[in-house]
């Protein structure tokens, strides 16, 4: 059912909360799990980037590291990917390009609101992706 599952990884604590969900999905079906984090380009208007936001190659491979060696103590083998650019459109894009059948990431909540629903990037994963997604609160 859910061949390929690509869990897209950054520092946030909901990222670490999904892990525990991706973790059941991928050993009940026997999954392919690709682990996704993207550089993400420096928004000139902006005044400072986001706590969270990941801007320097060296703390994406690191993150990446780390969340591979979690997935392998339970025992399952995630294939570790990097991209540069806008996190929503990246991860569609790399959803799309390896036919993946399940995304899966957290939520922080944001949204709830009216103007935290259009920036974010939750929100626009489930409007661009080209498979279900399935997000952990």
């Amino acid at each position: 059912m859910f061949k390929t599952v690509l869990f897209p990884v950054d520092q946030t604590r909901e990222t670490r909360e999904a892990a525990e969900v991706v973790v059941n999905i991928v050993q009940k079906y026997g999954s392919r799990l690709i682990l996704l984090s993207v550089l993400e380009e420096p928004n000139p208007e902006a005044e400072s980037p986001p706590p969270d936001a990941m801007l320097s190659s060296e703390a994406v491979a690191k993150l990446l590291q780390s969340a591979k060696a979690l997935f392998s103590q339970q025992g399952i083998d995630a294939e570790t990917l990097s991209r540069e650019g806008m996190p929503a459109f990246t991860i569609c894009d790399v959803a799309d390009e390896l036919d993946v059948n399940l995304i899966v990431m957290g939520c922080r909540g944001l949204g709830l609101t009216e103007e935290g629903a259009s920036e974010s990037v939750t929100n626009r994963v489930i409007n661009l992706s080209p498979c279900p997604v399935l997000i952990v609160p």
